[in-house]
């Protein structure tokens, strides 16, 4: 469990806490200032253009974390040091994977991470590709005191590069384990390779500014990022005015909900789309915390998100439509390191999902909603076996149902959604 996260953070959680430390309050007001001079949004409905194609395909996926063990086998590893309680290098992880799936033959190559995702990447061409980073890429040595620390070595960022991402969330509890230097140049990093990003900045103004996806004529994809304190982001790491950060969201009542939305409609264009992304909860267990669903029903409520992207848990988590809107209660992870690690078998970690939501163009409702799972094995993302596809699509099915909507198994091995 040390390998993981803290004890604390690994809990089910019944309600959000309430701190009060809002970093991001003033670029809400900001927003509400805006509006109150006249950029108030038109309505969300009738917004396709003539000739305007009326659907938007969007991949989404739980935490990308390469750093630590997975940039240990790409061609420039970095300094592998680590402050964990029981691993002192980074190395170990790559042979706990090692001894359960066999040898990884090293240097592999940029792309060996995302292994047959990105053939189905290419195969089903989404219009954007947006995953949430979870690892500092620096080579900074100033180690956050919180036991568990993730980088990645720039040099090693064509990884990412390599899955044509488009946005890289950063509202996470891994991109300032390396300090502010190595946040700063995790930012650097990311911009010079032409990616967007959102939930982390040079201060609070660009921590909670949206990335804008254009779409050539096809209007833009809105994506605003935001951390909790239960997932584990320290309240310290809110950006502040000179200082860069994390948008930390103080809690989950109602009223951030109407604040969040109040800035996303000061942002928002007539043709626009909104994905909201959260980072929240603890890492294992299917219970949905009662205050995540007020959070994200309030939201959607307040216009303020198309999709609300959850993510945290190391393991799928159950979807909701509402009010014909995706919420991802927890993605799960996708790439990472945690293969060979033992306790926690019954969730099946080492079996991940690319979300593949498509949206209609006029109102941002869902049309419908692909799940294509896939295995870690070697470090490396494998197509799962129809065996353990059922497997996934019975659990998620069982879980999502108390909140109306239905898993089904696909003749071709993939999960599509049903809902109410």
């Amino acid at each position: 469990m040390a390998w993981f996260e803290s004890p604390e953070q690994n809990s089910d959680h019944s309600d959000a806490g309430t701190s009060t430390g809002f970093a991001s309050r003033r670029s809400f007001l900001g927003g509400a200032v805006r509006l109150l001079l006249g950029l108030a949004v038109a309505p969300l409905t009738g917004r396709v253009m003539a000739g305007r194609p009326d659907k938007v395909t969007l991949f989404l996926c739980g935490d990308v974390m390469t750093g630590r063990g997975v940039d240990q086998i790409l061609p420039h590893p970095g300094d592998p040091r680590l402050y964990e309680s029981y691993v002192k290098s980074a190395i170990a992880y790559v042979e706990l994977a090692e001894k359960l799936n066999g040898p990884i033959t090293k240097p592999v190559a940029f792309a060996w991470p995302w292994g047959d995702a990105l053939g189905e990447l290419e195969r089903r061409r989404p219009d954007l590709r947006i995953i949430n980073l979870e690892t500092s890429v620096t080579r900074s040595d100033k180690a956050m005191p919180k036991g568990i620390n993730y980088r990645m070595n720039p040099d090693n960022f064509p990884c990412i590069t390599a899955a044509g991402i488009d946005c890289c969330v950063l509202a996470n509890n891994h991109v300032l384990d390396w300090s502010e230097a190595g946040l700063r140049e995790t930012l650097d990093t990311i911009g010079q390779a032409g990616i967007a990003v959102a939930g982390a900045g040079r201060d609070r103004d660009e921590a909670a500014r949206p990335a804008i996806l254009n779409l050539p004529g096809r209007g833009r994809v809105l994506v605003f990022a935001f951390g909790c304190e239960e997932s584990g982001v320290p309240r310290e790491w809110a950006a502040a005015t000179r200082h860069p950060g994390v948008n930390v969201l103080p809690d989950l009542s109602r009223d951030s909900a109407r604040e969040v939305a109040t800035q996303v409609r000061a942002a928002r264009r007539l043709d626009d789309l909104v994905v909201v992304s959260m980072h929240w909860g603890s890492n294992w267990g299917y219970a949905i915390p009662a205050a995540h669903r007020r959070f994200a029903h309030a939201l959607i409520d307040a216009g303020g998100a198309d999709i609300v992207y959850g993510h945290s848990s190391h393991h799928p988590r159950p979807l909701e439509v509402y009010k014909e809107r995706l919420i991802l209660y927890g993605c799960g992870d996708f790439i990472n390191d945690y293969e060979g690690i033992q306790g926690y078998e019954n969730y099946r970690d080492d079996l991940v999902l690319m979300y593949l939501p498509v949206l209609r163009a006029g109102d941002g409702t869902l049309a419908r909603l692909v799940m294509v799972p896939f295995q870690i094995r070697n470090i490396r993302l494998h197509r799962a076996s129809a065996r353990d596809a059922a497997w996934l699509a019975g659990v998620l099915d069982r879980e999502s149902r108390r909140f109306g909507a239905r898993v089904s198994l696909e003749t071709d091995n993939t999960l599509s959604l049903g809902w109410d």
